[in-house]
């Protein structure tokens, strides 16, 4: 049996990055009778940066529990919880602490790179500092051996195997050592619509999964494509162009996509006919998501039920990993 932990900061609504990147694959792994799959809101971790503007995160949660529910996840199957209702985690973060040291930290690539993107400085928060040693306490807690990643996101489980590594050697074998999954060749991060780099938030340059049809066409009409075809005969470039790069990822006809883009070479196909394409096979690939969404959003006192039943299962299994913890640390005196 695997155990699997995964989550995202609740900053905004997931979009089809995400859903290309990890959503889909958290479906296929929670359907898996041989996976205990974990699903966790980074509250925490997402206050981190946003500890000023707390309102971001804290009305991100509903909406990121109902992407959840969209693509399919189950509360039934899989864990969904929400990271800042498990006190545990910040006492194991505490005792981790003390097992890693600040020059170690600083040599983070994932949090050098972030903390340069933010423009942070020396103003860089403490908690957003340190957060590779609150993501090890989130994978430990929780006795995860598997933990998909992208490649940005490797050095996180590295710092996690140390932890329990130093931690294991230094007191008793309590700890499970966790494991990086990487996405499936060619199943990395999605470019954003306007071709400026992966889909993101930030650069507003994503399709969500809570966007409305209305606003996917108008989205998907207005994608950067190739600015040198000009007119239908003209010769077009398929490398590059956000619309082929879609219907490589989504398209279930790829013999139709391959015609296509011989057509679109060799000159005589309008960018308005592809991105049409494009609109009916995303539409296919998001109304059931929308569907299931809009039923969730009617009750959003449920859905916030759900997360509590799963924050509460979730809390039982870290306390008893911090007791067994604490036990091993010598602390546990009342036991």
């Amino acid at each position: 049996m695997n155990t699997i932990l995964t989550g995202d900061r609740p900053t905004g609504n997931l979009h089809l990055g995400h859903y290309v990147g990890s959503l889909r694959t958290r479906k296929t792994m929670q359907d898996d009778p041989n996976n205990n799959l974990f699903v966790m809101i980074a509250d925490i971790q997402a206050l981190t940066d946003n500890a000023r503007t707390p309102e971001k995160v804290s009305s991100n949660v509903l909406e990121v529990a109902l992407d959840y529910l969209a693509v399919g996840l189950d509360p039934q199957k899989s864990t969904l919880f929400i990271q800042s209702q498990i006190p545990e985690l910040s006492e194991l973060t505490m005792y981790y602490l003390n097992l890693v040291s600040v020059g170690r930290v600083r040599r983070n690539p994932t949090v050098k790179t972030e903390i340069e993107q933010k423009n942070f400085g020396e103003g860089v928060p403490t908690g957003f500092f340190i957060y590779p040693i609150s993501q090890a306490s989130d994978i430990t807690a929780f006795k995860a051996n598997l933990v998909p990643v992208g490649e940005d996101q490797k050095p996180m489980v590295e710092q996690a195997q140390e932890i329990v590594h130093s931690f294991n050697s230094t007191y008793q074998e309590v700890l499970i050592n966790p494991k990086g999954v990487l996405p499936e060749k060619g199943m990395g991060r999605l470019p954003g619509i306007d071709g400026r780099g992966k889909m993101s938030k930030s650069l507003n340059n994503g399709i969500y999964l809570a966007d409305s049809k209305e606003t996917v066409d108008k989205k998907v009409m207005n994608m950067y494509t190739d600015p040198n075809h000009i007119h239908v005969q003209d010769p077009g470039n398929v490398e590059g162009n956000m619309v082929f790069t879609y219907l490589d990822v989504f398209a279930k006809d790829k013999n139709y996509v391959q015609e296509l883009k011989e057509q679109y070479q060799q000159g005589g196909l309008g960018d308005v006919k592809i991105k049409r394409y494009l609109i009916e096979v995303l539409d296919e690939v998001l109304t059931p998501m929308r569907t299931r969404r809009e039923k969730f959003a009617q009750d959003p006192q449920y859905v916030m039920d759900l997360l509590k039943e799963g924050s509460l299962a979730a809390e039982q299994i870290a306390a008893q990993t911090l007791d067994e913890v604490k036990t091993a640390m010598g602390i546990n005196y009342f036991r």
